[in-house]
């Protein structure tokens, strides 16, 4: 077997690369975020990574949640801070009323591109090459917005640099401060059943803090008043990917620098793929998404490949079945447990079911989000495994992007705040439901 390189990916085919028209500026752009610092550090990522055994284990419990496609004007102090919120919320309610550690990991910070299932997109006869994330093209259709400019990597980093600077402002800073509970409720949620039900957990939760003073604990300390947060995305542009590759001075191993934790899409996933090679190298916890279309043999040939030396932690298998979780996610328990595959196991409820309603917006529908949470749990605990964590697509902001939840948003309703530029996102208040719902599964 060749020796591995963080250009090695470069022998074998990469699938879902946009087609660059300029290959100098191209060049260009990964060379010069070559020479820029890193986004994350090698030792954040190895505490990730023993955060993750732990959730393997069933000691902890992944929380992963943002935006389908980060955009960058969307890149601003107000609308990070909203999302970081939701997730913090969402993690003091399974933590606090699931009695568990939560692993709180945003895709955020580098989320900018996307794959797509063609080339081309076509809107009354014309037709444009895809959107593919911002750090691709713009989602304009018109020619030139939709042409592919490399440039737009070097400012999808630049952005993500200045988000990664507001969340460990934020995280560290004294916002993510267990004494600030009750100030992380939007406004928007507060007078519902949701954000009420959030505000009792929160002064319960001040009581428990206020009787740990009385009888002498310290909780002037980072485990109460700074939040731990992660970052991840797809690793889908693999110039970008290979020019934050670096090389850990303190252990000489090879770590993707963009974020804590990338994942593996369902599209590129190919054993004899670029993304895979690329992903085998890194030291990074791996994720990788599995749909219905899956072969045991080659998930089997793929754990392998990724995590040669089954170590607990380095990989996540973030399963998007849909409706057919019963038919497909058994069995994939089973095998994972028959190879004694060390694996995180993490829902996400939100790809497998999309639909467009009869406005003509692309959704998916809370209770069927909920249901396949629900399905996730019981098939686990069925075949004794231990459902490790959920993935969702998820915003701050009080958008009306996917149908039911506490409000019952219903399809005429789509057109009210319909924001996103790819997939639809719950909001704030959906995302507490599910957080609440979660909590008691966590619980059994």
């Amino acid at each position: 077997m060749a020796e591995w390189t963080k250009k090695s990916w470069q022998k074998f085919e990469a699938l879902q690369q946009p087609k660059w028209p300029d290959a100098a500026d191209y060049e260009k752009a990964v060379g010069t975020i070559a020479k820029l610092p890193p986004l994350v550090f090698a030792g954040e990522i190895r505490a990730m990574k023993e955060e993750l055994a732990a959730a393997s284990r069933g000691e902890a419990f992944l929380l992963m949640g943002g935006d389908c496609s980060e955009a960058f004007d969307n890149c601003t102090a107000p609308a990070i801070r909203e999302t970081l919120k939701v997730i913090l919320q969402m993690a003091v309610v399974l933590s606090y009323a699931g009695g568990k550690p939560v692993v709180k990991v945003g895709r955020m910070a580098g989320q900018y591109a996307k794959p797509r299932s063609a080339d081309l997109e076509t809107i009354d006869g014309v037709s444009l090459p895809s959107y593919r994330g911002d750090m691709v093209n713009s989602p304009g259709f018109t020619e030139a917005e939709r042409i592919p400019d490399a440039q737009r990597m070097v400012q999808g980093y630049h952005l993500s640099a200045a988000t990664m600077n507001i969340l460990r402002a934020f995280t560290k800073g004294g916002y993510g401060s267990l004494e600030r509970v009750h100030a992380w409720n939007n406004e928007f949620v507060k007078a519902s059943p949701m954000g009420r039900n959030y505000e009792r957990l929160g002064k319960s939760m001040n009581q428990a803090l206020n009787f740990m003073r009385v009888v002498g604990i310290d909780t002037n300390t980072p485990q109460f008043n700074q939040a731990q947060f992660y970052t991840s995305h797809e690793a889908l542009l693999m110039g970008y990917e290979e020019a934050l590759t670096r090389q850990d001075s303190i252990t000489n191993e090879w770590y993707d620098c963009s974020a804590h934790l990338v994942w593996i899409g369902d599209r590129t996933r190919q054993l004899d793929g670029a993304h895979v090679e690329f992903l085998s190298g890194v030291k990074n916890p791996i994720g990788m998404k599995v749909g219905p279309n899956h072969d045991l043999d080659v998930i089997r040939a793929l754990a392998q490949k990724l995590n040669p030396e089954n170590e607990a932690g380095r990989l996540t298998f973030i399963t998007r079945f849909g409706k057919s979780i019963e038919d497909h996610l058994p069995g994939l328990v089973r095998m994972v447990k028959k190879e004694g595959i060390n694996v995180v196991w993490c829902c996400d409820p939100m790809h497998g079911n999309t639909y467009t309603a009869e406005t003509g917006h692309k959704t998916r529908n809370f209770n069927d989000i909920l249901e396949e949470i629900q399905c996730f749990f019981e098939i686990h605990w069925a075949e004794g495994s231990i459902p490790g964590g959920v993935h969702f697509e998820m915003t701050g902001q009080n958008v009306t992007e996917c149908t039911g939840g506490g409000r019952n948003i219903v399809d005429k309703n789509l057109g009210e705040n319909y924001q996103t530029n790819c997939d639809p996102r719950l909001n704030a208040e959906q995302s507490l439901e599910l957080a609440f719902q979660i909590s008691e599964m966590i619980r059994q």
